[in-house]
């Protein structure tokens, strides 16, 4: 066993509501001490900003058009993670952080993923070594850039086979905007890919219709009736479509626009039904342990457990918090990256070979 490293996480997500921030001790591989977690939530005026900009940014052509915009919430993002860096180390003694940034444009068709946020801003602010800019190693070796948790999910997993805590072959699936899955067989080898919207066509049909950002608990779908002609029209299109086949997703692969017209509840109902029935078809034959927003929404996890055999648990089950799982990956991807070790792989993400992680910047 190598060296432990202790590294701060960061993950800005899809749903746009603030930075969730974890302090893990690793050695990049198969170590992990999970000491802190914690979420800010960011201004609402912010979180419109970043809605607003994702929703405008469709085409490639749309970040140069933007790039006033851009910049400007680039500057704005960094320094609100460098105030939380600042808060965290009056607490905690850190020597890495791991710096996701917030994805603006993901197409894997193009090979392009843009994250904005400054790595070389924060190393100066915090004084740390920060770790950014993940995916474009993975990108330019023949990869999607996406998902990157599953090395990550492959070492929590191995920790807890050793304590007895679970057997392989296992699944993680983790619901944010969209929903991706970790298969690991029992070999201990990972596959996996993104599988449709997780919590993101909810949450834009929420944002449009209603002062929240999300369905509480699913409340507003179990209120409302599935339109079955919207539902099977939906899944008719979706399965002869493109996106069906991509490995990595974006939110804007999906829009809400065929739900024109029905009540608040009905729509949320729908969209409900329409993303747990895609989710269901790509989990495959292993249980599962749910992370990420979604996992939340009783109402989606229940419609999920109808729709598959195996069974499905709450990763909380195992004493692990299932929301900060990607801040948590963040930080060991930044030891890893630092350690010079690959973070994603042809079964992951297609790439072509194992590949190494992000930029690695010390600006003080």
């Amino acid at each position: 066993m190598g060296k432990n490293f202790i590294a701060l996480g960061f993950m800005s997500g899809t749903s746009g509501d603030g930075v969730d921030s974890s302090i893990i001790s690793s050695n990049g591989e198969d170590y992990i001490n999970i000491k802190y977690n914690r979420f800010d939530p960011y201004p609402m005026d912010l979180s419109k900003k970043i809605h607003k900009l994702r929703e405008n940014i469709l085409e490639i052509q749309d970040l140069l058009k933007y790039s006033v915009d851009i910049k400007k919430l680039e500057i704005e993002i960094t320094n609100f993670h460098a105030d939380i860096a600042i808060q965290i180390s009056k607490r905690f003694e850190f020597e890495i952080i791991g710096f996701h940034g917030h994805t603006i444009y993901h197409n894997s068709d193009q090979k392009i993923s843009k994250q904005i946020g400054l790595g070389n801003i924060l190393s100066k602010k915090i004084k740390k070594t920060v770790v950014f800019d993940f995916r474009q190693n993975d990108i330019q070796n023949g990869g999607e850039g996406a998902p990157l948790s599953p090395i990550y999910h492959l070492s929590l997993i191995r920790g807890l086979y050793n304590e007895k805590k679970l057997k392989v072959p296992i699944s993680v699936l983790n619901i944010g905007g969209i929903a991706n899955i970790t298969k690991i067989d029992k070999d201990f080898k990972i596959s996996s890919m993104d599988i449709g919207p997780g919590n993101c066509l909810i949450d834009k049909w929420i944002r449009k219709n209603t002062n929240s950002l999300y369905d509480e608990n699913g409340n507003l779908a179990q209120s409302g009736k599935v339109d079955k002609f919207i539902l099977n029209q939906y899944l008719e299109n979706f399965y002869y479509s493109k996106i069906n086949s991509k490995k990595s997703l974006d939110t804007n692969d999906f829009d809400i626009s065929f739900a024109k017209g029905l009540s608040l509840e009905n729509g949320t109902a729908t969209i409900t039904e329409i993303s747990a029935e895609i989710m269901s078809k790509k989990i495959g034959e292993y249980d599962i342990y749910v992370c990420g927003g979604g996992r939340k929404n009783n109402y989606l996890i229940n419609l999920l457990k109808k729709k598959i055999n195996n069974k499905l648990y709450k990763i909380d089950d195992l004493q692990i918090d299932g929301d900060f799982i990607e801040s948590q990956t963040f930080a060991y991807l930044a030891i890893r990256s630092y350690l010079n070790l690959p973070i994603s792989f042809p079964s992951t993400t297609n790439c072509d070979l194992p590949t190494i992680g992000g930029k690695i910047v010390k600006n003080f």
